[in-house]
């Protein structure tokens, strides 16, 4: 409207706009209070899109690749935890019938004996069916050496079998290496599995590791114990070292 009160359109052109302005501010309150209602959803609105922008932008396609990634995540730790213990490789070879040596000795079979595989439960197993691979025999007191992983690993690419079991033999005041203790052993190894065994009379010890307590590294590391297919033992390896030496010892008991 003209300053004057005219209702005729003023000098600019501009529409006639019907404005109404109360006596009493206190009269727009309620139109404020939508004003700032509506701002507010506007906000929530404009911060809900910048969160999903980085998911939205490739459509569903990133929804779907995280709902994989985490499904895969989940079968594998369940496998891990529940999935089937491992188990003895099996061999289709027979006993060598005559060796060079008795039983319990270089170049001759394992002892005629049994000894228990511990996995879910106990099974009893006779040493001589312990074929082929490594039996590592663990002295009372033992600090878990990288040997372990590094048999674990060779055995299981040359397709044998690495069995761990700790010597009863007491040494001192100390005490034999527990079933706990060389299972927790035998997870530092990622590149396979050890098989524990559980021999309470120490045929295994008595037969191929020293005395406990004998000085040097003989007395405190590991005995690796290497079986042919056809049970002969054709090595008997105290305190190993990993390295090309211990590598080519075990291919040439996978490949003989």
């Amino acid at each position: 409207m003209r300053p004057d009160g005219d209702p005729e359109p003023d000098d600019y052109g501009l529409p006639h706009v019907d404005v109404v302005v109360p006596d009493d501010a206190r009269e727009l309150e309620r139109d404020m209070v939508a004003y700032h209602r509506e701002e507010r959803r506007r906000r929530r609105r404009r911060r809900a899109r910048r969160l999903a922008r980085p998911v939205t932008r490739f459509g569903v396609a990133i929804p779907i690749i995280a709902g994989a990634l985490l499904v895969a995540l989940l079968s594998g730790v369940l496998m891990t935890a529940f999935g089937p213990r491992p188990v003895p490789r099996p061999t289709g070879a027979q006993l060598a019938p005559r060796p060079s040596a008795s039983p319990g000795k270089l170049g001759g079979l394992l002892p005629d004996r049994e000894v228990a595989l511990v996995a879910d439960g106990r099974t009893t197993t006779p040493l001589q069916d312990l074929r082929p691979g490594v039996i590592g025999i663990v002295p009372p007191g033992y600090e878990c050496e990288s040997v372990v992983a590094e048999l674990a690993g060779r055995t299981q690419q040359y397709g044998l079998n690495f069995w761990l079991v700790a010597d009863p033999r007491p040494a001192g005041g100390g005490k034999a290496t527990s079933l706990k203790e060389l299972k927790a052993c035998a997870g530092t190894a990622h590149d396979g599995a050890p098989l524990i065994l559980e021999d309470r009379e120490g045929v295994l010890a008595a037969a191929y590791a020293p005395e406990p307590g004998t000085p040097g590294p003989t007395g405190t590391g590991l005995t690796a114990v290497f079986v042919e297919p056809d049970g002969v033992v054709t090595e008997i390896v105290r305190a190993p070292r990993p390295g090309p030496k211990l590598t080519g010892r075990v291919e040439a008991l996978g490949t003989g």
